[in-house]
């Protein structure tokens, strides 16, 4: 029987003692595209890792990207962090892991990459190989963060969001431009601690006018909640037929990160790498 997502079951396990109602039920798998998800589980049934992530970018939704600067990507062997903005919440991470794979297969280097990533995105089965995973905005309990650690000792390559969400609407310098939050250290503190150069990279995307709004009246209104969280699946069928681009920038060596800044300035550091190279489409 092929696999299929269930709303339910995942509130279910999220939220054990919670009553959620049926209309609200209703209303989730319907931004959640569940049905059409599911359409597309019951033809896919062997595909896998890749594989699967290829069709779900190319045959679901229909996207397509470019890249530039594949020859910054290593292939000497050495594990490195890949570090990216993070303007959509989801389709972004699959679009540059993909990337990173299929540049990879091209050369002698086979190092297998785990991207970090919301834990909720471990329900996708066919590509939950792939992720490493984190409970809400960053934070690790005990069990991901020894399977995180495993992770960091066995020489794979790591995909990480620093901003731990995706981007926001933000007034900067007196203009609104779309751009992450603050990104967090524990990038930096690992390549330190692992002796890993960091290869930023820059994804040119943004999701609609509608979540922006959301997540402006959220804040404005002083609720926690990340509420326009549950809008990312519709934002990631809304790119249907978008093409983006991928910015691949030249590494950056973990001896950079010395102690003339504390990891938290260098974390800002590497983010206004990403955000101050001359892209064409900015």
């Amino acid at each position: 029987m092929p696999l299929q997502l269930d709303i339910r079951a995942v509130l279910k396990r999220k939220a054990p003692k919670a009553h959620v109602p049926n209309f609200i039920i209703r209303y989730l798998e319907r931004i959640t595209h569940v049905e059409q998800m599911n359409a597309f589980l019951r033809v896919h049934t062997t595909e896998r890792d890749y594989d699967f992530m290829r069709l779900v970018i190319s045959e679901e939704l229909g996207c397509s990207a470019s890249i530039e600067g594949t020859e910054n990507i290593p292939t000497d062997g050495k594990p490195v962090i890949f570090v990216s903005n993070h303007p959509l919440g989801g389709l972004d991470g699959m679009i540059i892991a993909l990337m990173i794979h299929d540049s990879r297969q091209q050369s002698s280097e086979k190092r297998q990459l785990k991207v970090i990533v919301n834990d909720l995105l471990m329900h996708m089965e066919p590509i939950n190989g792939l992720w490493a995973p984190v409970s809400k905005v960053g934070k690790l309990s005990k069990e991901q963060a020894k399977e995180q650690q495993k992770m960091w000792e066995s020489g794979v390559d790591v995909l990480t969001f620093p901003a731990g969400i995706c981007s926001r609407l933000q007034r900067i310098d007196g203009k609104w431009q779309i751009r992450d939050l603050e990104w967090q250290k524990n990038f930096i503190q690992r390549a330190k601690e692992y002796q890993r150069d960091i290869v930023p990279i820059y994804f040119e995307g943004r999701n609609s006018r509608f979540f922006y709004t959301l997540a402006f009246i959220r804040k404005m209104l002083h609720i926690k909640l990340n509420i326009e969280m549950l809008y990312l699946v519709d934002e990631m069928y809304g790119a249907h037929g978008k093409h983006f681009k991928v910015h691949v920038l030249p590494p950056i060596s973990y001896t950079t990160f010395d102690n003339s800044k504390t990891p938290k300035e260098w974390a800002q550091y590497v983010k206004s790498i990403v955000y101050e190279t001359n892209h064409t489409s900015r």
